[in-house]
């Protein structure tokens, strides 16, 4: 069975396309016929979609069971040496697992996990009950690559003295230093932060304070479901392919949407877990929760239900799991009964809209320089594009249009030159990354991709004209990947721009398709079965418009400037002349 492509190839660190922002998406409860589908269909669509054809084999079981191992403890805080003997006795059988739908190893590991956090929440008992020697030095490997799995409680229970050791006396530091603030304003003598004299108060505060963080971590780790344990069972075995290659359950689906298209369906409200509650952070401008004017932050949620609906205790939920009984389709009323931080309890009507989320657009501004020029700044978080209003048959945000408008506004304010800040942009939209090089380039070849078969396509810019064609400066680090990277690409090999910040770019050069495997299903199987997620695959690598790769080792700035503010003298040609300096 061959599932449906997403025709538009996706560039990315992080990427998603698909309706679920236009409908509520809940956690998926435990089916054991529906995680067979899924292993199956893994196995299918891997080995035939990715672009390197690997086999689903042992070699592939093997690199699937390491990633999975590394995401069950990632710092080896749980697992003794004989649970992990234990779990290795699947490490080349993941492949004859999914062929013949008998699968194990995510519910050893739950159990094995689960088991070993209920042990470690006596030993942190003990630890934190004998306290610490806070003047007695002590040495912590903060590395998981440098560590194995402890041998015996003894060596677990030391590895967490030194741990729990070390919070304390971070957050015990951080509590002298804002005494010493408030000491300096007051004009006070300060506290010596090196003195063998611990202050008392802080010590016993900071070790309160670090005992309900760690009680909440555990408590978390004990919340993780079935069903998320093969979530990430299956995301091992396609990052095991390449590490852009992912299963994405429903909601990471759907955060991944978000993230692309900027936008969602909801109330319009930044929360976070609080000593096991849900609260409000703040208020997102312009948002449905501030229309309705009464939702404020340091609000506490403690239920949520639909209008006139079944009301469901969130207090103790995850924030994932909290955030799915908020969010709904526009139009429709949730109603949230919060605790005030007087005490006040109230329930709040918000009929949800759409949020945007301007932190993810492009952004502009002008700055003068030291001899009154102006230049323009432009951020371009990301290459986004809202791909499900265009199967809609709407025209959806996304960043070529965003960064042509902010190219025009500055424009008409005169600037001299033009910063393009591309810092921290994971990638996005590939057709977008040849369009914003469109912009500055007056058509022509903007990068080479390259499928499974040996066919190279050229990606061109086919619209002649020009936004912004004066002096300009890329700025990279080296959080720069995919589409950032071919931008900056076909800015250094056309001699557009000069290219600046670290030394270089992330390194990824491929491309990912998006399979829904919703898609193309016997009618039996959508029936029988919730949403099954969808898979992100890498089938083509690209290359610049000079030939070369970016993939692993990145793109090299031409010019190095730690603390990427530049100034230029003025220019008349594209050519830039820097003048660097530190600020």
């Amino acid at each position: 069975m061959r599932m449906h492509r997403f025709v538009s190839s996706l560039l990315l660190a992080f990427l998603l396309t698909s309706s679920s922002v236009h409908g509520k998406v809940m956690p998926v409860e435990f089916d054991l016929g529906r995680n067979r589908l899924i292993a199956a269909m893994l196995r299918s669509q891997l080995s035939s979609q990715h672009f390197g054809h690997k086999p689903f084999d042992q070699k592939m079981s093997k690199e699937a069971y390491k990633l999975y191992l590394s995401q069950l403890d990632p710092k080896k805080q749980f697992l003794l040496t004989a649970d992990v003997k234990n779990l290795d006795q699947f490490a080349d059988k993941i492949d004859d697992e999914i062929s013949n739908g008998r699968i194990a190893l995510p519910d050893v590991g739950m159990k094995l996990l689960n088991k070993r956090v209920e042990k470690v929440a006596v030993l942190i008992r003990e630890i934190m009950d004998a306290e610490f020697s806070p003047n007695k030095k002590d040495y912590l490997q903060t590395d998981p690559d440098k560590l194995t799995a402890s041998v015996d409680r003894a060596e677990l229970k030391d590895r967490w003295r030194r741990s729990l050791k070390m919070e304390v006396l971070d957050s015990y530091l951080d509590a002298v230093d804002k005494e010493n603030k408030k000491r300096k304003k007051e004009g006070d003598s300060l506290l010596d932060a090196e003195s063998k004299q611990i202050n008392q108060e802080f010590w016993a505060e900071a070790m309160k304070k670090v005992r309900k963080k760690t009680d909440a971590y555990l408590e978390r780790l004990l919340k993780v479901t079935r069903q998320e344990h093969y979530n990430r069972y299956f995301d091992a075995i396609a990052r095991s392919f390449d590490p852009h290659t992912n299963y994405m359950a429903p909601t990471s689906k759907e955060d991944f949407d978000i993230h692309m298209s900027g936008s969602l369906e909801g109330i319009g409200a930044l929360l976070r877990e609080d000593d096991g509650h849900i609260k409000v952070v703040r208020v997102i401008p312009g948002s449905a929760a501030e229309a309705q004017g009464q939702l404020q932050a340091e609000d506490v949620i403690m239920s949520v239900s639909e209008k006139d609906g079944e009301i469901v205790d969130i207090s103790s939920m995850s924030i994932r799991e909290a955030v799915s009984y908020i969010r709904g389709p526009k139009g429709t009323e949730v109603r949230l009964t919060v605790t005030r931080a007087d005490g006040a309890r109230l329930v709040i009507p918000i009929v949800r809209d759409v949020v945007k989320l301007e932190e993810t657009y492009v952004k502009s501004t002008v700055i003068k320089d030291e001899k009154g020029g102006k230049i323009g700044y432009v951020k371009i978080p990301s290459f986004y594009r809202d791909f499900s209003a265009g199967r809609l048959g709407r025209d959806g945000r996304n960043v070529t249009d965003d960064t042509r408008s902010e190219l025009n506004k500055l424009k008409k304010k005169g600037i001299n030159g033009i910063i393009l800040d591309l810092r921290n942009n994971g990638g996005g939209s590939l057709s977008d990354a040849v369009n914003v090089s469109g912009l500055f380039l007056p058509g022509g070849p903007m990068v080479q991709v390259k499928n499974s078969q040996g066919v190279i396509r050229v990606l061109e810019d086919r619209d002649r004209g020009v936004v912004y064609d004066g002096p300009m400066i890329v700025l990279i680090n080296q959080f720069a990947a995919s589409a950032s990277e071919i931008f900056a690409a076909a800015m250094q090999d056309y001699g557009r721009a000069l290219v600046v910040g670290g030394a270089h770019t992330h390194g990824k050069g491929t491309v990912q398709a998006l399979l829904d495997m919703n898609r193309n299903l016997p009618l039996l199987h959508l029936k029988k079965y919730d949403d099954l997620g969808a898979l992100k695959v890498t089938i083509q690598k690209f290359y610049r418009v000079n030939g070369s790769s970016t993939n692993i080792r990145g793109l090299c700035r031409m010019w190095s400037c730690p603390v990427c503010w530049i100034i230029w003298k003025p220019a008349s040609s594209t050519w830039i002349t820097p003048s660097l300096g530190t600020g």
